[in-house]
C-alpha cells in the first residue's frame, strides 16, 4: 500500500470517533467532554451536520486510498479541511482565549495532518 494510501486511511480512521462524539448523541457527548450544552434542537442539528460533513470526507479519504484516480483530490480536500478547521481554531483562541485542552489537541493533529497531506499533495507522482 502506498504511503499516501496509508496517511488518508489513518486521517480517517482517527476522525471517526470525534465525528461521532460530535453527532451521534451530542447532547450527551457535548455534556460529557466539554461541559457544553447541546440539548437543544438546533444545537444537536448543527453539530450533527457537522458529524455529517466529517463522515462523508472520511468517506472520500477511504475512496482515495484504494482508488489511483482519486488519491490526490482526497489528499487536497484533506489538506484543506485539516488545515481550515486549524485556522478557524487558531483565529478563535486569539479572539475567544484558550479552550479546553483537548480541542487545542484537534489544533496541533490537524496541523500536523494538514502539513503532511500538503506534503504529499505536492510531491504525488501517480504510479498507476
Amino acid at each position: 500500500m502506498r504511503k499516501e494510501s496509508i496517511f488518508l486511511v489513518l486521517a480517517a480512521i482517527g476522525l471517526v470517533p470525534i465525528a461521532l462524539s460530535y453527532g451521534l448523541v451530542p447532547a450527551e457527548s457535548m455534556a460529557y467532554l466539554f461541559d457544553i450544552d447541546a440539548s437543544s434542537i438546533n444545537t444537536s442539528h448543527i453539530l450533527r451536520a457537522v458529524m455529517g460533513l466529517y463522515l462523508a470526507l472520511i468517506v472520500f479519504w477511504l475512496l482515495g486510498a484504494r482508488n489511483d484516480d482519486l488519491r490526490l483530490p482526497a489528499l487536497w480536500s484533506l489538506t484543506v479541511f485539516m488545515l481550515g478547521l486549524a485556522a478557524g481554531r487558531a483565529i478563535s483562541m486569539l479572539v475567544d482565549g484558550m479552550p479546553h485542552p483537548l480541542l487545542a489537541t484537534y489544533l496541533v493533529l490537524e496541523l500536523g495532518f494538514g502539513t503532511v497531506g500538503y506534503i504529499m499533495a505536492k510531491g504525488y507522482k501517480d504510479e498507476s
